[in-house]
C-alpha cells in the first residue's frame, strides 16, 4: 500500500505571506520600498496579492513617498526597508509623517532573534530606535502575531492624530510557517475584531460660543491648514465662508480647498489679515512657526483664537481662547448647522472684507506688473509665471504640484494658483529638502487620472533625482522642472572676506557645477529631457511634455544671482 502522509500535510505559508496576506485583507492597496534580504520574498507576495509594490533606489525617498500617499488617500502609506541601515534611512519617511502628522506605517526586516545582540548582520534595535517618530511600535515574535501586529500599527497610524507606526518582522518570524487553514483563521478573526476610535463630536456648547465669536467679530478671520485638507473639509468650508462672508488665509498646503481665486482670498493680504483679525478660527493647522506661533507683533496681542484640532494635546499645547478637539470636517458641519439657524453674513461692502480685499487687490497688481515682465537670463518669476499658466490651462482635473527649494518654494507659494483640494505637496511643517521625487510618485499613484509637476530647485532635486529612473521605469505622468541656478540659493554667495584660507579655491559650499545637464539624467533611462533658456524654450517644452503626459525633466537655467539665501526672492527687475 502506497504511504500517502506527505500528501495529507496541509498546505503551509510562511511569514512573509502572511505579512502580504493581511495587508491586503486589511485594505492596503500600495507598498513603497527597497527589497533585499529578508524581505525581498515578503514585497513578491504582496504583488501576487495584487498590492501594487513601487520600488525605489533609496529608503529615504520611499518614506517620503510613503507619508504623502498617507495624505493624499487618508489610508496608511506602507513603507518596506530591510534591517539595520534600511530602516534607518526609512527614517527619514517616517520622521516626515511624524512632523506633518500624516498616517504612515514602516515595515522593516531585522535579524534573528536568537542572534540579537551578537552582532548579527545589519543588527539594530529597531523599535527603540524609531520610537521617538512613531505612534506605536511592535515587533512579530511569532509567525502567529502577524496578522493582530499588522491590524495594530494600520489602525492606530489614522487614530485620532495620524502619524507614523512602525512593524519589526525578524527574519526567523519570516521563515516561520504555519498552516494556510490556521493563517486563514488568524486574519478572519483580526478582520472581525477590528474596532475604530469614534470621532468624537464638539460638545454643544463649544459650537454656540464659536458661533458666537465669530458673529461679534469686527474683523474675523477664517485660516486652514493640511489638516483639514486630509478631513475632506472643503466643502464644509466652502459653505461656512459663503454663510458667513467671513474672508480666508490657507498655509501652503490648505491651498486649494478654497480656490485661490476666490473673493475672500487673504493669501495676498495675508499680513493685514493676521495682523489686524480680533477673532481667527484656525481649523486643522497648528499656531507653529507657520503661523508665528500665534503671537504678537505678527498677530494682535488682542486675536481670540478658536482652534479646531484633531488633538486634545495641540489645544492644551497653544491654549487658544476656544478649543475644539474634533475632526474638522465634522466642526466645521456643525459650526454650519449652527449659523444656519441665525444667520449672518459680513457682505462685501463690510470695512473688514473691504480693507482685506483692497490690500489683495494692490498686492497682486503689483506682482502681476512683476511677472509680466520675460527677464533673460532667467530671474524666478518669469519661468514661474509661465509654468502657472501652463498648469492652469491642463484640460480636466488640476495637476498635482509638487514644491521645494529655497527661493523656488517661496515663489511658487506666491505665484503657483491651487484650486482644489491637495493639489500642492510642498516641504511641510519640518521644511523637509529632498521629498520632491518621492511625492511625486506618491501624487502618481495616489491619484491617477491626474497630471504631476514637480518645480524644484536644483539643490531640493538632487537629493532624490536618481528616482528619475523609477519614473521612467513605471511611466508614470510627472513632469519635473529644475530651477538650475548652481547651487543652494544660487552659486557662490561667500563676500570676498570669506573666500581665504588653505581651500580657498575650492568650490563655494552653496556651489553646484553651472548650467549642470538635469535632463540628460532621465534621458540616460528613456525618459524625455528638455533644456530651456528662453520664454518661447519653456513654453514649447511645457506644452509637450504636459500633453504627452510621460516621465520628463525640464532643465530651466536661472540666473545665479536672481535669488537670495534666505529664501525669500529679491526682486531686482
Amino acid at each position: 500500500m502506497a504511504d500517502d502522509s506527505a500528501a495529507a500535510t496541509p498546505p503551509s505559508i510562511d511569514g512573509n505571506f502572511l505579512v502580504a496576506k493581511s495587508l491586503s485583507r486589511l485594505g492596503v492597496t500600495h507598498m513603497f520600498g527597497v527589497v533585499g534580504i529578508p524581505v525581498t520574498s515578503l514585497a513578491s507576495r504582496a504583488m501576487a496579492l495584487g498590492i501594487r509594490f513601487i520600488a525605489f533606489h533609496n529608503e529615504q525617498s520611499a518614506g517620503y513617498a510613503a507619508s504623502a500617499y498617507g495624505y493624499l488617500t487618508g489610508r496608511p502609506g506602507i513603507l518596506l526597508t530591510v534591517s539595520g541601515p534600511g530602516c534607518v534611512h526609512g527614517l527619514a519617511g517616517l520622521s516626515n509623517a511624524w512632523a506633518n502628522t500624516w498616517p504612515m506605517v514602516m515595515i522593516s526586516g531585522s535579524c534573528d532573534q536568537r542572534d540579537a545582540g551578537r552582532g548579527d548582520f545589519q543588527e539594530l534595535d529597531q523599535v527603540e530606535a524609531v520610537k521617538s517618530f512613531s505612534k506605536l511600535s511592535e515587533k512579530a515574535k511569532d509567525v502567529r502575531e502577524i496578522p493582530n501586529c499588522v491590524a495594530r500599527v494600520l489602525d492606530r497610524a489614522v487614530a485620532g492624530r495620524p502619524g507614523g507606526c512602525y512593524l519589526d518582522v525578524p527574519s526567523d518570524v519570516l521563515r516561520q510557517k504555519i498552516s494556510e487553514s490556521e493563517a486563514e483563521n488568524l486574519v478572519a478573526e483580526i478582520e472581525n475584531s477590528r474596532k475604530h476610535e469614534p470621532i468624537r463630536a464638539s460638545l454643544r456648547s463649544e459650537i454656540e460660543s464659536a458661533v458666537s465669536l465669530l458673529r461679534k467679530a469686527e474683523r474675523p478671520l477664517i485660516v486652514f491648514g493640511k489638516g483639514a485638507a486630509y478631513s475632506r473639509a472643503e466643502d464644509e468650508l466652502k459653505k461656512l465662508v459663503e454663510l458667513t462672508g467671513i474672508p480666508f488665509l490657507p498655509t501652503p498646503m490648505g491651498k486649494g480647498l478654497l480656490p485661490d481665486t476666490h473673493e475672500l482670498s487673504a493669501t495676498a493680504a495675508r499680513s493685514l489679515a493676521i495682523g489686524k483679525c480680533d477673532v481667527a478660527l484656525v481649523v486643522g493647522a497648528r499656531l507653529n512657526w507657520l503661523l508665528h506661533f500665534g503671537e504678537s507683533p505678527k498677530w494682535s496681542k488682542e486675536v481670540k483664537f478658536i482652534l479646531v484640532d484633531i488633538s486634545e494635546e495641540e489645544i492644551e499645547l497653544r491654549k487658544p481662547h476656544l478649543g475644539i478637539a474634533g475632526d474638522a470636517k465634522t466642526v466645521i458641519g456643525l459650526l454650519n448647522r449652527e449659523i444656519k439657524d441665525d444667520p449672518f453674513c459680513l457682505g462685501k461692502s463690510n470695512p473688514w472684507v473691504e480693507s482685506i480685499s483692497k490690500k489683495a487687490k494692490e498686492n497682486g497688481e503689483k506682482m502681476e506688473s512683476q511677472l509680466a515682465k520675460d527677464v533673460v537670463p532667467f530671474n524666478f518669476l518669469t519661468p514661474m509665471r509661465i509654468i502657472r499658466d501652463a498648469i492652469l490651462a491642463v484640460q480636466g482635473p488640476s495637476p498635482v504640484v509638487v514644491s521645494e527649494g529655497a527661493n523656488t518654494m517661496d515663489v511658487g507659494r506666491s505665484v503657483l494658483v491651487q484650486k482644489e483640494p491637495r493639489t500642492r505637496l510642498d516641504a511641510g511643517t519640518w521644511g523637509t529638502m529632498g521629498v520632491g521625487l518621492g511625492y511625486c510618485i506618491a501624487a502618481a499613484v495616489a491619484c491617477p487620472d491626474r497630471l504631476v509637476v514637480a518645480v524644484e530647485g536644483d539643490s531640493g532635486f538632487g537629493f532624490s533625482a536618481m528616482e528619475v529612473e523609477t519614473l521612467v521605469r513605471y511611466n508614470l505622468p510627472v513632469v519635473v522642472i529644475v530651477f538650475n541656478n548652481g547651487g543652494v540659493y544660487g552659486g557662490d554667495r561667500r563676500s570676498p572676506e570669506e573666500i581665504s584660507g588653505p581651500h580657498k579655491e575650492d568650490p563655494a559650499p552653496t556651489s553646484f557645477v553651472p548650467n549642470a545637464g538635469y535632463h540628460k539624467l532621465i534621458e540616460a533611462f528613456g525618459g524625455k529631457g528638455y533644456i530651456v533658456e528662453t520664454p518661447d524654450d519653456l513654453k514649447s517644452a511645457l506644452a509637450e511634455s504636459f500633453a504627452a503626459r510621460n516621465p520628463a525633466v525640464v532643465n530651466v537655467i536661472v540666473d545665479p544671482f536672481a535669488g537670495a539665501e534666505s529664501g525669500r526672492l529679491q526682486h531686482k527687475n
